[in-house]
């Protein structure tokens, strides 16, 4: 049997902290050539971390990065490209205003005398697109108009334009449709064929076993097992190394009955449309009701909540929250209502990066605070911290900046802001998008106990056993129109991607 190559890469012993915490603990990690590694672990174990390490966006306090045998330092991004080291955030780092080949190309452009050789990038980046088998992607379109999944392949492509031997991608299927994920792994694994190293990191352990070859998890920024074979390590090891207990995969089952839906709806969508986003729609939801929508990235989903929620102001019909018109297009309105959402992408659209949790969970309910026209900082800090207790969110600390928490940390803050407001109707777009397998469990519980208190929950989410599990009711999208509507206990899986995938009136 051939012995295996050396490592590519080799982490030994890396450490770094920040004020008042240690984000990693002494971490060993090595990595082949031509493999897919695959890096666990919950929010806050110091994955992000290790990964910004590695692509020289962090420099370690103590260790040794060891590169083909050597050792080198990563004092800088530009210094990790140049050796062949590409990262692929979860958070796409992308100029939204230029285009596919400007995106691709940026910080080494091709020029002569001074002078970019637009044609020559536009060709180069028509390569790679078709080489990621997206040839559709024209190189002169703007990102910006793009979708979630088509930026990321920009951001793939930008990554290949270099003369890459290792690609860490962070949370890579979280914005893809099942067709999309497919098409990843092929990407992946003509990748490992020219004997490039993937570092791959991703909450679905269902993924693990198919693209990965070794697992390293993390836990409390250590290394709590390294190279564990991806195919053959039975998931509830996987979870109890990853959260220290075993994880109930089971959905939370509700404690109250389901209301009668004879009784009064909290919420009231008629007529609803946007145009060329989603055709004109009817719904009704519950107090204590989980519906849920199903379809493919683009298929109207999206921009349906937020619509509902005034984001988007609608082309046609009208929203009601218990007996209240609201104002089209108007967010103040919705709030005022009782509505709340949690969007899909929790940094840009929700979150103040800069400021404490306690301002980000007391930003819609600050007139309660309010004494004569000041500020009850006390009062505020006092009813945040309540809420992020409530929901088990780390650190413990109000004061914290919340650009400092894990992406998982940052959805709970998101949530706690609705419990503070105590709104009627919930909106959730992709709730565990980028959340740990015990995160999900919380998370899960968390929106199960508000239906039971009440609460009307609005449920957007790409993984359809998500949404098969959580909801009373289902409305199946495909293309902006409502194909299906059904109670979940009648739905599978499988149907649901018929009907998402063929779109056959039912």
């Amino acid at each position: 049997m051939a012995s295996a190559p050396p490592p590519i890469l080799t982490l030994s012993g890396i450490t770094k902290s920040f004020p008042g915490v240690r984000a990693l603990d002494g971490v060993d990690l090595d990595v082949l050539p031509g493999e897919v590694h695959c890096l666990l672990g919950q929010n806050g174990a110091g994955k992000s971390t290790l990964i910004k390490v590695i692509a020289g966006a962090h420099q370690p306090d103590e260790g040794r990065i060891g590169w083909q045998g050597e050792d080198v330092t990563l004092g800088t991004p530009v210094a990790a490209m140049r050796l062949g080291i590409a990262t692929i955030y979860q958070e796409l780092d992308l100029v939204l205003h230029l285009s596919v080949a400007e995106n691709v190309h940026l910080g080494h452009e091709t020029a002569t005398a001074g002078f970019v050789r637009r044609s020559v990038a536009r060709e180069r980046t028509a390569a790679l697109l078709a080489r990621l088998g997206h040839p559709e992607i024209h190189p002169d379109t703007i990102v910006g108009d793009l979708s979630s999944a088509g930026q990321q392949i920009v951001s793939m492509a930008r990554a290949l334009s270099h003369e890459t031997r290792l690609i860490v991608m962070d949370e890579p299927s979280a914005v893809l449709d099942p067709d999309e994920v497919g098409n990843l792994f092929r990407i992946v694994e003509s990748l490992t064929a020219d004997n490039v190293a993937v570092v791959y990191i991703s909450h679905r352990l269902e993924e693990i076993r198919e693209i990965g070859d070794r697992v390293t998890v993390l836990k409390d920024g250590r290394a709590v097992a390294r190279g564990l074979p991806a195919g053959s390590t039975a998931t509830k090891d996987i979870v109890a190394l990853m959260t220290g207990r075993d994880v109930a995969h089971d959905f939370p089952r509700r404690t109250a009955p389901l209301p009668e839906p004879a009784g009064e709806p909290v919420l009231v969508a008629e007529n609803l449309s946007r145009a060329g986003e989603f055709a004109p729609l009817d719904l009704t939801l519950h107090p204590g009701e989980i519906v849920g929508l199903a379809g493919l990235v683009g298929s109207g989903r999206s921009e349906i909540l937020e619509t509902i929620y005034g984001a988007r102001t609608p082309s046609t019909g009208q929203v009601t929250v218990g007996g209240k018109r609201l104002r089209p297009g108007s967010v103040v309105s919705a709030v005022r209502a009782g509505l709340g959402l949690a969007p899909e992408e929790r940094k840009a659209q929700a979150l103040f990066m800069l400021e404490s949790v306690t301002r980000n969970v007391s930003v819609s309910s600050l007139p309660r605070f309010s004494r004569g026209g000041w500020l009850d900082r006390s009062g505020e800090r006092a009813a945040a911290h309540r809420n992020i207790r409530e929901l088990s969110l780390r650190p413990d600390n109000p004061d914290a900046p919340v650009r400092t928490l894990s992406g998982g940390n940052q959805q709970k803050a998101v949530l706690a802001r609705w419990l503070l407001r105590r709104c009627q109707v919930l909106l959730l777009d992709e709730p565990t998008r980028g959340v740990d397998v015990g995160a999900r469990a919380e998370l899960y519980a968390l929106i199960r106990r508000l239906a039971d208190d009440g609460v009307a929950v609005l449920l957007v989410s790409s993984e359809i056993p998500e949404v098969l599990g959580l909801a009373d009711r289902v409305l199946v999208l495909r293309e902006g129109q409502v194909v299906h509507t059904a109670p979940a206990r009648e739905l599978d899986e499988h149907r649901v991607l018929d009907l998402v995938m063929e779109g056959s009136q039912a």
